[in-house]
This record gives structure tokens, C-alpha cells and sequence, in this order.
């Protein structure tokens, strides 16, 4: 396992500091306050992590993963200046794809599920590179049918090689106090109404070993690409029962993917929810997340807000190695509190993606299920919470979705602008692509 470079503790531990000391007042009514953005640890504390570490399964690698892609696109895996998927792009629009890899027929046709959240390996580590030159692209798809087949199955990530177009599912699962596990749902309790309801998965970041899941209403569940199980190669594990989540008797099933990712922790919003979408709403959604190398590492992430609602949403920024303790693991302390230092409300409604690079944020923006979105430039923000400016537009594919940025050079001191990925979410109409501005 490849392990990202260490953090700065003192860094760390200023994050810590109380809340006064480290949250801004807002200067205007038209600006945010910080304190709207406040994260906490959630009060399990190590307890997800130990009960995904007492499962008794063969633990798989991501280079494990990577040598084991079993889809793939029979007609156009990948295309270079171009789009595989003609009919991701509106005719007549014009998207400057540098990259894109398609997913073979059924995942492209499915109605059941919807691809949301793209990461890379330039967002798990500043070399661009996992092990054995692998450069990952991950996506994440959430169950659309909401148990309307008689299952929830959550969340899934796609583990791809955008070089190749090979990819392969794994299911993403919450594990029990017991030794079972169940899928990733709004509410993992079966008396909330939410248990019936897959995680949206809007947005996810990899970073070093972990991968952050934007939970829309809470903040993010934390997995961990150190404990991932192979269900085939253990010998209580199966791979067949594609209808079977979970422990039955003395099997693990996994609705038929050879490899499930327990969650180890989350990170919970601290501050009243309000009304989403309003002038009155306290903390966001968590819509959408990603990560800015631009100086000191940020978690960034943003909210969805409709047209039709009050206001366009906003966007914050957590200096990420506040996530983490000075061993780089998860931060489980339940007191402490991490701080976001930037928030800002977005120029334009429908974000589904945003990220931040050298003080310039770049939003992706969808129109529907048959009209081209739309990929936005900002003007540098000016403070930690002002409205954004737009200063330039760009056209997308029909229905892009959360945003990742691999920069060109790996020189943290220099680095350049280079691609962002997106993937198209419709049915018909899918393809992971990177564009450049």
C-alpha cells in the first residue's frame, strides 16, 4: 500500500484550537460564516474501523484490484480528442475532451444505477502514481431503483483504467457490531425511514489511504483502501447471490462483486441544517467534493441547489490535514472539531461539481437529461467568503457530474492547470472524460 507523505502535526493541531480562535465573523450579510462549516468525527470513534478490521475475510489491494479489471467497453473503451460515447455529447456543442473511457453496454444502459463521483490518483497522491504505474480513476454510482427490486445495494465504486477503459465494481458496505455488514443507505438504522434509501453519493476525493463519500445531509463517510475484501478468495466468502448482501450463516455475500469496502468512520456537520437551499439555511449539503493542491491540500466541497430554489448554493474549503493525526490516520477523537477557512456562494445554480486551484474555482454545470452543461471559470476570490464571479464558460456533455483536477506536472512548486474529470451520469449517454480549459 502506497502511503501518502507525512502531515504536519503542528498544522494539525491548529485545527484544533477552540472555535472562537479559529472561525471568522462575516463582514457583510452578504457574506458566509465559517461556523456553518464545522465538521465533527462521529461518536463511534474507532468503533467502524474495529468492526471492519473483525471481519473474517481476505483482505484484496488496490493493485490486487487493478490487476483484476473485469469490464470493459466491446466497441470504443477509450477515446483520445474525443468522445466513446457519441451520445454523451450534445450535437452541435462543443466539449474539449482530452480523454475519455467508456463503460461497457449494461453499465452504460442501467437504469438501477447512476454514476455521480469521479477521484483520481492525482488527488491520492501529488506523484500521479500508484504502484506498478497504475493511474486509477474511480467513480462512484448509487442505486437508483431504491429497493423497487426488493434490494438497496447502496454505493458501488468503479476502479478504472482510463489507458485501457478496464474497470471493476466494488460495493461499498457498513459493517455491524456482530460481524455483519449491510449496504450504505441514507440511515444504516432499519427503524429510519432513510434505511430504505441508497447514499447518493454525489462526490468522492481519494486521498493517501482513504476515500471520502459525500453524505448529503451529514458531511462524509470515510473507507479506507487498506481494508478491502475479496470475497472470492476468502474461503467464507462467495461470489454468487447476486440478490444476498451481507453474512447468511456462515457466508459473506456481496450481491455478487467479488470485492466489498467497509466504512471505517464520517465526518458529521456541526452547526443546524436550517432549510437547504434557502437564505435561511445554516450548514450545507455535501453534494459534491474534491481536492485543491494549490499550496497547502484542501478538501474542497459544494451543495446542489436547484433553479427553482432561493439561492445557488456554496462551496467551502477544509486545509486537509485536518482530517488527520500526525500518524495520517482518520482523526476518531470525538471532540475535536475541523474548520473549514474559505466559503463562498456560487455565481449559478445546478453545480454538481466544483473544485479550487490557485484562488480560481471551477464549477460543472448540468442542464437535463438532453442538453450540453456547462464548465465554469471564477474569477480569484477575493476573501474567505465572498460570492463567486464567473469570468469564463465552457460547454460539457449532457449531464456532467462531481469534478476532479489532475494538474500537469507533479512539481508542488510549480504545478500547472492540465485536465479535469467528469463522468456524464444519464443512461445511454455515459463516459468518464477529462477536459481542458
Amino acid at each position: 500500500m502506497r502511503r501518502r507523505r507525512s502531515l504536519s502535526l503542528l498544522t494539525t493541531l491548529s485545527l484544533a484550537l477552540p472555535l472562537a480562535a479559529t472561525m471568522q465573523s462575516p463582514a457583510s450579510a452578504a457574506e458566509l460564516s465559517l461556523s456553518n462549516f464545522q465538521l465533527r468525527p462521529n461518536s463511534y470513534g474507532t468503533d467502524l474501523r474495529d468492526r471492519a478490521d473483525a471481519l473474517p475475510l481476505v483482505k484484496a489491494t488496490v493493485t490486487a484490484i487493478m490487476n483484476d479489471l473485469n469490464r470493459r467497453d466491446d466497441d470504443t473503451p477509450v477515446t483520445v480528442n474525443g468522445a466513446c460515447e457519441p451520445n454523451a455529447v450534445q450535437a452541435g456543442s462543443s466539449v474539449p475532451i482530452v480523454r475519455s473511457a467508456c463503460f461497457n453496454d449494461g453499465d452504460n444502459a442501467t437504469a438501477q444505477w447512476y454514476p455521480q463521483g469521479v477521484t483520481t490518483v492525482a488527488d491520492m497522491q501529488a506523484d500521479q502514481e500508484w504502484g506498478n504505474g497504475y493511474k486509477p480513476v474511480l467513480i462512484s454510482w448509487y442505486d437508483h431503483n431504491d429497493g423497487a427490486d426488493g434490494m438497496v445495494k447502496g454505493v458501488r465504486i468503479s476502479f478504472m483504467n482510463p489507458y485501457t477503459g478496464a474497470y471493476r465494481h466494488v460495493l461499498l458496505v457498513y459493517p455491524r457490531a456482530n460481524g455483519d455488514y449491510d449496504t450504505v443507505r441514507v440511515s444504516q438504522d432499519p427503524s429510519n425511514s432513510g434505511y430504505g434509501t441508497s447514499l447518493h453519493a454525489g462526490g468522492i476525493l481519494w486521498y493517501g489511504n482513504h476515500l471520502f463519500v459525500a453524505d448529503t445531509a451529514r458531511g462524509f463517510r470515510m473507507f479506507d483502501m487498506r481494508r478491502i475484501y475479496d470475497l472470492g478468495a476468502s474461503p467464507n466468502g462467495t461470489t454468487s447471490g447476486s440478490n444476498m448482501v451481507g453474512r447468511h450463516g456462515n457466508t459473506y455475500y456481496g450481491y455478487g462483486y467479488r470485492y466489498v469496502m467497509p466504512q471505517v468512520g464520517s465526518w458529521t456537520r456541526t452547526a443546524p441544517t436550517g432549510t437547504k437551499c434557502t437564505t435561511a439555511d445554516g450548514s450545507p449539503q455535501f453534494s459534491h467534493v474534491s481536492l485543491d493542491r494549490s499550496g497547502a491540500d484542501h478538501l474542497v466541497a459544494g451543495e446542489y441547489c436547484a433553479g427553482t430554489e432561493q439561492v445557488n448554493g456554496r462551496v467551502a474549503a477544509w486545509p486537509i490535514a485536518g482530517a488527520f493525526d500526525a500518524n495520517n490516520e482518520l482523526v476518531t477523537d470525538t471532540s475535536y472539531r475541523w474548520n473549514a477557512d474559505a466559503a463562498h456562494k456560487l455565481p449559478v445554480s445546478n453545480v454538481q461539481g466544483a473544485t479550487r486551484f490557485n484562488g480560481r474555482w471551477y464549477l460543472s454545470r448540468s442542464r437535463g437529461t438532453s442538453t450540453a452543461g456547462t464548465f465554469y471559470t471564477t474569477e480569484p476570490a477575493t476573501s474567505s467568503t465572498t460570492t463567486l464571479q464567473v469570468a469564463s464558460s465552457q460547454q460539457l456533455s449532457i449531464g456532467p457530474e462531481d469534478l476532479s483536477h489532475w494538474q500537469s506536472g507533479t512539481d508542488p512548486a510549480n504545478p500547472g492547470l492540465g485536465d479535469f474529470w467528469t463522468v456524464a451520469e444519464h443512461p445511454g449517454k455515459r463516459m468518464v472524460y477529462a477536459v481542458r480549459p
